[in-house]
């Protein structure tokens, strides 16, 4: 009460805010890493792929190169971790939302007050995390089955992070596209994993890229794969392999260029194709 008798106005609370876009983002990726891995088909199909290719392949083609001292396994160590990262971005993306729009969960997410922004985020920093694991694992295996050598200049390390990150962005946009064309999840895994093999054969993971046809070359020149591939083997073979490129040469500045180009590009792919509905529900 005042002096006047009248009471006096109660305390205004003060207007809730919100939690950033960039917040709700990351506590969704915490979400979906957690979810991931309680999916253990999705956690054996996403891991146990390019494992069981390293140790397959790696175990058959056991010769070194001629006057390198660079073993087969080794080279394909090199380009199984540029396939590991698009499996864990790629594959796992393109196969797990489209299961979630066919289920209806993409529909109920849109009609929260979660920014849309927040959910890609969300995924895709859930990516980086299962890739991290994914080049772990596979650098653990090539390093104590296959004598894959650590580089030990810390320009190969600075070339290393940015195609991951630029490989593993560009793959996961082009995941959230591809996800899109299955009509139902039961269709999901065979529509996205096909692609995805065919890339694998004709990005020189398993075959040199300069005994492939040129018509091959220039369909695989058009994806990340193929360009993470030789980022990666710039970074772990040396100088001394780059004659197995078509160029003599890593390219790495073209490298950039073109994961470059799919993080512009699979951002605009998503905004084209992306829709938070089953298209049978119209």
């Amino acid at each position: 009460m005042t002096q006047s008798g009248t009471a006096a106005p109660a305390a205004t609370a003060p207007p809730m805010r919100l939690p950033s876009t960039l917040r709700v983002g990351l506590s969704r990726a915490r979400l979906e890493t957690l979810l991931f891995f309680r999916e253990r088909t999705a956690v054996v199909f996403t891991f146990a792929f390019p494992i069981i290719l390293l140790v397959i392949f790696g175990s058959i083609f056991d010769g070194v190169f001629e006057g390198t001292g660079i073993s087969f396994s080794q080279v394909y160590a090199a380009g199984l971790i540029g396939a590991g990262v698009m499996s864990a971005s790629f594959q796992n993306l393109g196969v797990s939302i489209a299961v979630e729009r066919d289920e209806g969960t993409l529909k109920r997410l849109a009609g929260t007050p979660m920014p849309p922004v927040a959910y890609f985020i969300g995924k895709i920093g859930s990516v980086i995390v299962v890739a991290v694991l994914e080049v772990a694992i596979l650098l653990v295996i090539s390093l104590t089955l296959f004598g894959l050598r650590l580089p030990s200049d810390p320009v190969d390390w600075f070339t290393f992070v940015w195609v991951f990150l630029l490989g593993v962005t560009g793959s996961s946009l082009l995941g959230i596209a591809m996800s899109s064309v299955p009509r139902s999840s039961k269709s999901a895994a065979a529509i996205v994993t096909l692609p995805f093999v065919v890339l694998q054969f004709a990005s020189g993971v398993y075959i040199p890229a300069t005994q492939l046809p040129d018509w091959l070359i220039g369909f695989a020149s058009v994806f990340p794969l193929k360009w993470m591939c030789q980022g990666f083997r710039s970074v772990f073979l040396g100088d001394e392999m780059a004659v197995l490129e078509l160029t003599g040469s890593y390219e790495l500045a073209r490298v950039a260029l073109v994961l470059s180009a799919w993080v512009v590009g699979g951002l605009l792919l998503c905004l084209m194709t992306f829709t938070w509905k089953n298209r049978r529900d119209g």
